[in-house]
This record gives C-alpha cells, structure tokens and sequence, in this order.
C-alpha cells in the first residue's frame, strides 16, 4: 500500500487532528513505521521525477509559419531556469501542439535537460533545445499524460493561478515521499488501508494524540432535498453477505475534469483522474478506507421495471454483465450481485456495470456506501480475474458502522464541488445487531488488568500509561483501580479478546522497548507423550529392518481410492482443494504407498520397502462429537522378478516378517494372531492375506494386493503391505532390552514337516519353538525363521513347512549332531500333536 506523507500532512492540518507525523526526520519515521506498523518495502522520493520542471506563463501566442497544428509561445518563467536562450524581454520561446494553449495560460514547462515524468521509470526522455520545423523549441509544455497525472493527452495542463519560475512539484504537492508498506501487515486491519486510519497510527506510533475528523461519526447529519425527489427503492436479498447498504440519490451534479489538487493526489497513489466525480469517490475511499460507487439515476431508473430499484441478489442461471473495464462476465452463482428488478448493473464489492456508468452527459446520481461480506468478494475476485482497489478493501472487512460517515462526506463534497443537490433522504439498509448500533462498536467492551498487560509484555506500564497510548488512537477507556474496561472505536474490526488489546498496547509502546529476558518456566521434566513415542519406535523398527520412510498428502484423488476398491462416498470431499489431484481425505494410508510403487520401480529400484505413519478418516465415523481421525501405520514390500526370486516363497510372508519384526520391536510379537481375511476386503487377495488381532481388537490386515489393485497401479506381482492401527498399541515404554551376542559360532540347519494342509501356520510355528526352547541346551541363543511352504499338486491334504534354526552357545561352539538332536526332539513333538512327518 503507498501512502504520501504530505497527504496524511495535509489531512492532519486540514481537520487539525495531529501535529506534524514526519517532524522527527523521514528516515525515522520509517524505522518506527517498520518496527510498530508494517514492513517498508520502498521509500519513493516523488520529487525527484519533476526535478528540474518549473512553472510558467504563456506570454504570447501564434500559429508556427511553417505547420498548421503548431504554434510558437513565448512563456515567462521569472528567468528562473539558466543556460537558455532568451529573447530581449528575457520569455523563452517553446513550439507547442497542444489545441488549448493560448496567452495567459500557466503551464508546467519542461526546460532543456529535463526529463519526461511519464518516462522517469521506463527508459528517461531527457530533452533539449531543437528546431522544429525551422523554429528552436526550448523544452516543451507538458500534458497532464506527459506529467505522469493521468491518461489525457488531448492538451497542455492548465495549472490557473501560479506564480512564473515556481518550482512546479513545490507548488502542486509532488515534492513528496511515498512509503510503500506491505499489503500483508494490514491484514486485520482495514481501518489502516485507509489515509484517516495510517494518519491515527503514525500519530499513535509516536505518542501522540489523534483526534477523527468532526465529519467521522457513526451517526452524521444528512442536509434535507433540496430539490425534485428522485425516488429509490433497495431490496436486499442477502442480508447475511450485505449487512449494510446505504444510498443517497443526488441531482444537478455537474461532471468534468477535477481539481489539479485531485488529479495529483490521485496520481501520486497510482490512481488515473476519470472526472470530479468517480475521482472524489475514489479519494474518499483512500482516505477512509471506506470503497464508494456512483450510478447514473437515469440509466439506472431507464433499466428498472418502473421507478430506480436496486436490488442486492445472487445471479440468475446465464445472466451475463458488461462490465465498467469493458469485460463481459457470467457471475459464479454465490456472487453478491447489484441489479435493478430486471438486470444486472455491478458486482457487489468489486466493480461497476458498463450499463449505469457515470459520463459526462450525467446529471443525476445515486450514490452507494456498502458493507460486503470478505470473504464472498475474495472467491467472486479470484473466480472472475477481477482485482481492484474496491476488492482490496473489502477483502479485509471494512466496518459497515463507518458507512453513513463516508456517504455524507462524498455528499458533501459534490455539493460544494460539482454543484448537486440531495434528491431524497438517505437509504439504511441496516442488518447489525441493535446491541452494536447502540455501542458505537463491532465487540463487547473488553475488561481486562494491568497485571494482564505487564505480565505478557514484561512491562511495568501503569494504568495512566496505558491508558493514554489507547487513548491516543481514540480507544474509549474506563478505569478502575488496576482494572481496565477498553472500548474500541467503529472503525476497528479486530480488538475482541483480552490479547487483541496487550497486542495494541505493545505496539503502540513498541515492541524494541521490551525487555530482552527469557521467563521464567519450570524445569521439572515433562510427561513423554506416548503417542510420540509410539511413532518413533515405529520409525526405528522399521528403517532398522531396511524399510524407508515416505510422507504422502493427506488427500488423495478420488481415482485412486477407486483404483483400490473403496467408496469416495465414505470419503470427506474437500470444499476448497489445493489442486484437482487431491479431491478427498484419504480412507486409509495404503493407496497413498501403492501409488508411490511404480514411480519407484521406473526409477530403477528392484526391491524397496516404504511405510508411512499418519492420520485418516472416515465420513460419518465420529469421537466426542466431531469427526474421527485414525492415527495409523502402513507398508509396502515390492520387488521385481529377478530380485523376487531370491526371497522365495509368497510376498505375504515378506509383509508378514516386517510386520513382526515390528511387533517384535513393541514387545507385542507373542502376543498377536493371525486369522483368515474377510475375502471382501478391498485391497488384498482372498486367500492370501490375514486379520492382525490383538486380543479383541482387530489391529489391521496383511497381505498380497488383489490382481485388479496390481494392474490398476502397475504394481510388481510380488508385492504385499499392512497396515495397522497404532492406537490399541499405546501403552507404556517397555524398558529397553540387550541380549549380548554368543561369540562362538552359530550353526544352522533346516528342518521341513509334512502338516495337515488345514493346519494353520502360526500354531506350527509357536509349536515348534517352543519345543526348541524347551530342548535347548543351557547358555545358549536359538532363532527359528520361516523359510519356505510347498504344496503338492497331487497331495492337496497335506502340505511341507521348512524352518530354519540358527542356534550359538555362550560357551562353546555346537555341533551338528546337538542340533540335530535338537530338531529331531521338536519333530517328535510335532508328530505326536499334528502327525507331523519330517522330510
């Protein structure tokens, strides 16, 4: 946001409401600016793009000899400008092709070496003294589109009454600064993109008192008609989007071109001069803040069914609206729509209709002053490329109690300065709260202590103290004791917590002055969150076991969730998604690692393992009353055909062994069983995949991907994965465990059983190892791995389990005739308990 020091200069002497913001040096007003405002990111010396430019009088005026459309002016500049060659009564002679220039007239002389404001931040237009059709032009006479003030080049800029060999940015106001703060920090703050709101907070910033123009009321005077009655009607639709509309119709209004005072305030901000009407709209909304549009009543009244309606709606299905920058649009249905009882004429908070447009052959007005809800303007803004000055402002939440205050002010002013006249009274459309209208303020008094504010600031502030910074910035303020009772003023949209007013008392005292200690806190350790340290035992076991880590988004395509056989129906869709890839909350974290497999497998990796840990959720599944969020873990093994060989056996078993492994490391291996899945499940293959229960509780599944997930995904045939729940498995930390390593050799061997194909393959296993264990020799370290399960095509009664044991001793190194033994004992007892037969 740019804001000119001389204007917010100008605003404080002319309504007598501060003394002069910049008399501490420009340099440290903007490091106040910056440390208690907002960022600066540029200060602008407006001067120096008129350095050089001087003020003169057009003393004499005749056709060139030599071209129909030039004349030759000799100007008057108080011999102020040297090295230029002068005629005996010492005026300078300048061609000019402007149609208005004539004697008499004060310009704005642009002498040899000066540059052409409209090209100072292109590439600089330096002039000189040449001939023009054999006559030397010394310089030029500027047009108000050469001056950088507007868009006209239709002649030179009359200036009225000047003194010759005046500076011309001096006399005019453009020996300026301009800081330009960052749009952001004014975020919550809309009374500051206003010039009244950045004036209040200079002054504050400093300690100083501010005092509201007398115009700046919530509840101002309107004069009565003060001729014909031009009737309007309103009908708001959307009380909720437009709490506040506010009108006022106007006659007699005389358009053409502003005062240079606007024209150059305008331009100054970046504003192009349109006529004295829309400019003194314009400038009132950068003075207040407060966005501002005027209607031609006739054009308007001419559209309506019978007399001038305006109505606030939504659009109807195919309406269309030209607009006022000449684009034709088709409103989003949500929009908040300005129409007549038949059509459209604008977009509520963001522009005009092409249709109602003021022009020069305007007499009557109506006038708007509106409150639009912020964020119906922002997504009306983004959907239709529309970004304005209006939009700017609305964005942030104007206050609707200022609007009455703004639209008599602009009243006012077209009454004095384009000569119209009220033509009925003053429009309310008003849907605040009684409670608000009565207070003067959006927000319940806030009480609060002192002690409040010192402890947070670290501050020793008593209540006069902070009484007065408030106070400076026309807070109203009641105190009592060390209590405080803090009433924001109308213009102020944010102070409505306790912390809103410590915020505003730091910033206005300034945050440098705080003291630099760290406070106090107490050491005592704290408790160590479980489910934190769930998860990091989760991370540990698994990369431990060589699986990698992935972090996925939350959302997922509605594709993929199909691809894997699940409902987008059970699925949150997202309102607002960051891009058409990610449509809906994810059901379950295993889609999200399938997708990542292929990229991984193109990208040249010929087994991997990924798991990721994270949250989902479920429609219509809630806790404690809002929607419930699973915290969950999941893993993905894949290999290709090659390296798949090498493992042998079913991919399910290498799902399976990092799934215990990971029990294993939780304390929870023994304690887990493995159950036939429900042939429905969605992701895995009937028949090879199992339910994980812990007890009662189903933790999740393992197992291989259906062949429709595979193809869908571009999956490897060897590929499996689990998930599972994490919540059943918190608890508190087991202490950690060390088993020392034997340091004599291990010894291994396999042992294959012949078991009833019914038999389920955890009972074996358990079984076994602990026939081993209880076999064993002392002092010594046995594992039992699964190593491969083989059915015969003509046996389908029966099928061969192979374990391995790898056992070492403490003491000595075994032989193959002790572990041996040690598997006969284990196939004994498997014979008698399964009839079991060794192979």
């Amino acid at each position: 946001m740019k804001i000119s020091l001389n204007m917010v200069r100008r605003l404080n002497e002319k309504y007598q409401s501060a003394d002069d913001i910049a008399a501490i040096g420009i340099d440290e007003l903007v490091q106040k600016v910056g440390a208690q405002l907002g960022g600066v990111d540029d200060v602008i010396d407006l001067g120096k793009k008129y350095q050089g430019i001087v003020i003169a009088k057009v003393i004499s005026c005749v056709k060139h000899p030599d071209a129909d459309k030039l004349s030759l002016c000799k100007i008057d500049d108080g011999k102020a400008v040297e090295n230029v060659e002068r005629d005996e009564q010492g005026h300078v002679q300048v061609v000019c092709g402007a149609p208005n220039v004539r004697a008499g007239l004060t310009v704005a002389w642009l002498p040899p070496g000066t540059t052409v404001p409209e090209t100072f931040d292109k590439e600089p237009f330096v002039l000189e003294a040449r001939e023009i059709r054999g006559q030397v032009s010394n310089g030029m006479l500027a047009s108000p589109k050469e001056l950088a003030l507007g868009d006209s080049h239709a002649g030179i800029l009359e200036l009225g009454e000047a003194q010759p060999g005046a500076d011309f940015a001096e006399t005019i106001g453009l020996d300026d600064t301009i800081l330009d703060i960052e749009n952001k920090m004014f975020t919550h703050r809309p009374d500051c993109f206003g010039f009244l709101g950045i004036a209040r907070e200079f002054a504050g910033i400093q300690g100083m008192p501010y005092k509201s123009p007398d115009w700046y009321v919530p509840r101002p005077d309107f004069p009565a008609a003060e001729g014909p009655e031009l009737p309007l009607e309103i009908r708001n639709e959307l009380p909720e989007l437009a709490p506040r509309f506010t009108s006022i119709t106007m006659s007699g209004v005389k358009v053409g071109p502003s005062p240079i005072w606007l024209q150059v305030a305008l331009a100054e901000l970046g504003q192009k001069s349109i006529n004295n009407l829309v400019d003194y709209t314009n400038f009132y909304m950068l003075e207040t803040g407060q966005p501002l549009h005027a209607y031609d009543y006739d054009k308007l009244k001419a559209l309506s069914g019978g007399e001038a309606v305006i109505v606030v709606r939504n659009p109807k299905p195919g309406e269309k609206l030209k607009l006022l920058n000449g684009k034709t649009i088709e409103p989003r249905p949500e929009a908040i729509m300005i129409a007549t009882d038949k059509q459209l004429i604008g977009v509520g908070g963001v522009m005009g209709g092409a249709d109602t447009e003021v022009d020069e052959k305007t007499t009557n007005i109506i006038l708007e002053c509106a409150n639009f809800d912020m964020y119906s303007v922002r997504r009306t803004s983004m959907t239709h490329g529309l970004f304005t000055d209006a939009v700017t402002r609305f964005t942030k939440g104007q206050s609707p109690l200022q609007n009455l205050a703004v639209l008599a002010k602009i009243v006012d002013e077209i009454r004095h300065h384009a000569d119209g006249k009220v033509a009925g009274p003053p429009l309310d459309d008003n849907h605040l709260d009684d409670a608000v209208l009565k207070r003067d303020s959006l927000h319940q008094p806030v009480k609060l202590s002192t002690e409040f504010i010192n402890a947070r600031l670290g501050l020793k502030l008593s209540v006069e103290e902070i009484k007065q910074l408030l106070e400076n910035v026309e807070f109203k303020i009641e105190t009592d004791n060390d209590g405080i009772t803090v009433m924001a003023p109308f213009w102020r949209t944010d102070i409505e917590l306790r912390e809103d007013v410590v915020e505003e008392v730091g910033r206005l005292y300034g945050y440098d002055k705080l003291p630099l200690e760290l406070p106090r806190r107490d050491l005592t350790p704290i408790t160590k969150d479980p489910l934190f340290e769930l998860k990091a035992a989760v991370r540990r076991t698994l990369s431990r076991a060589g699986a990698n880590e992935v972090l996925t988004y939350s959302f997922v395509h509605g594709d993929l969730i199909e691809k894997v056989g699940q409902d987008k129906a059970e699925a949150f869709q997202v309102a607002n998604a960051l891009s058409p890839d990610l449509q809906y909350y994810r059901l379950s974290l295993l889609p999200s690692l399938l997708d990542k497999v292929h990229l991984n497998v193109k990208a040249g990796y010929d087994r991997f393992g990924l798991f990721e840990l994270g949250k989902t959720h479920i429609a219509g599944v809630e806790r404690d009353g809002v929607p419930g969020e699973f915290e969950r873990t999941a893993f993905v093994f894949a290999a290709d055909t090659k390296a798949a060989k090498q493992y042998g056996g079913a991919a399910y078993y290498q799902a399976k062994k990092f799934l215990l492994d990971l029990l294993a490391g939780l304390g929870l291996a023994d304690d887990v069983v493995f159950e036939p899945l429900d042939p429905d499940k969605y992701v895995y293959e009937a028949g090879r995949a199992a339910t994980v229960r812990l007890g009662d509780t189903v933790l999740g599944e393992v197992g291989e991907f259906k062949l429709s997930v595979r193809q869908a995904l571009k999956l490897p045939d060897y590929a499996a994965g689990f998930e599972i729940d994490l919540s059943p498995l918190l608890k508190p930390p087991a202490a950690a465990s060390y088993v020392p390593l034997p340091r004599f050799p291990k010894v291994t061997q396999d042992i294959t059983l012949k078991v009833p194909a019914e038999l389920a393959y955890r009972e074996l296993f358990d079984f076994v190892r602990s026939e081993i264990a209880k076999a064993q020799p002392a002092n010594t370290l046995p594992k039992l791995d699964f190593v491969d399960l083989y059915q015969a095509a003509d046996d389908a009664g029966h099928k061969n389990v192979t374990f391995r044991l790898t056992i070492a001793s403490y003491d000595r190194t075994l032989t193959d005739a002790e572990v041996n033994k040690l598997l006969d004992i284990a196939a004994a007892a498997a014979e008698t308990k399964f009839s079991a037969k060794r192979a």
